[in-house]
């Protein structure tokens, strides 16, 4: 919290306060909106998926809001990055524990999405410049990159479905496989959590008072859909990631290295 001191002065001098930018506020929103969907994500899907892809929707406002009212911040844009890792990572951490044979994958998109986006970001805001965006590809870079970033239409859509295709990931764990669900024998569960197991927090209990909550068509149909979108979207976490670690290494270490070398052989 600032002080009188620094208030005042931010008064005298006419500063603008950038907590209060529409951007930024619109970011707050996701964020409330994305721990409300958290909130709701172990039992009640509909409610979960609605609460999650209203947070997501809201990612391309902020970003058309601040280049209309002309509120472009580094704050923002690291508002906005870490409110996209942060729901993501929350979405594929309980996709992990509803898949646990496919734990593994999740975890290691966890961890593309965090290295590259860090690796890209610390690039070219600690390199790029003070108006250096991580947005703000040259011409020098892999097309995929310049592609996805300097278009934001193809920016919004393929954030958008890659999203949607673990939205659908998260709608198929409340529904039984189809062979199970469709079989003539089959027989829906009758207990409660609780009369089956001993704690109804269980992961036993969970499992099984999400089962057959939502019919697997639809989930199917947006995961057809996405799954290009998604796919696309971890080749361009790869290409990122390597491309900004070649960034980092030659902008980084070689010149500062050899502008040491130099100032050494001056000094002699």
């Amino acid at each position: 919290m600032a002080t009188p001191s620094v208030q005042n002065n931010a008064a005298r001098y006419g500063e603008e306060n950038v907590f209060l930018f529409v951007p930024n506020l619109i970011g707050y929103t996701r964020v409330i909106f994305a721990v409300a969907s958290l909130y709701y994500m172990p039992l009640h899907p509909r409610t979960c998926s609605l609460l999650y892809s209203f947070s997501c929707l809201l990612d391309a406002l902020d970003g058309a809001a601040a280049r209309r009212l002309g509120q472009s911040t580094r704050f923002g844009a690291v508002l906005d990055m870490i409110t996209d890792r942060c729901t993501t990572t929350c979405l594929l951490v309980f996709l992990a524990s509803a898949f646990p044979r496919w734990s593994i994958v999740f975890q290691g998109l966890i961890s593309l999405d965090y290295s590259s986006h860090y690796v890209h970001m610390y690039a070219t805001l600690a390199m790029g410049g003070n108006r250096q965006s991580h947005k703000q590809i040259d011409e020098s870079r892999p097309w995929v990159l310049r592609t996805y970033y300097s278009n934001t239409k193809v920016l919004f859509t393929v954030c958008l479905l890659n999203e949607l295709f673990f939205i659908a990931l998260y709608l198929l764990s409340f529904s039984s496989p189809p062979p199970l669900a469709n079989s003539p024998n089959f027989e829906a569960p009758q207990s409660t959590p609780s009369q089956s197991w001993s704690s109804p927090w269980s992961a036993g209990a969970m499992e099984l008072a999400r089962a057959n909550k939502i019919d697997d068509s639809f989930p199917q149909f947006l995961l057809g859909v996405s799954s290009v979108f998604m796919i696309f979207k971890q080749y361009v976490n790869v290409v990122q990631l390597i491309e900004a670690s070649k960034w980092l290494v030659r902008r980084g270490d070689l010149e500062t290295r050899r502008n040491a070398r130099l100032g050494k052989k001056r000094d002699q």
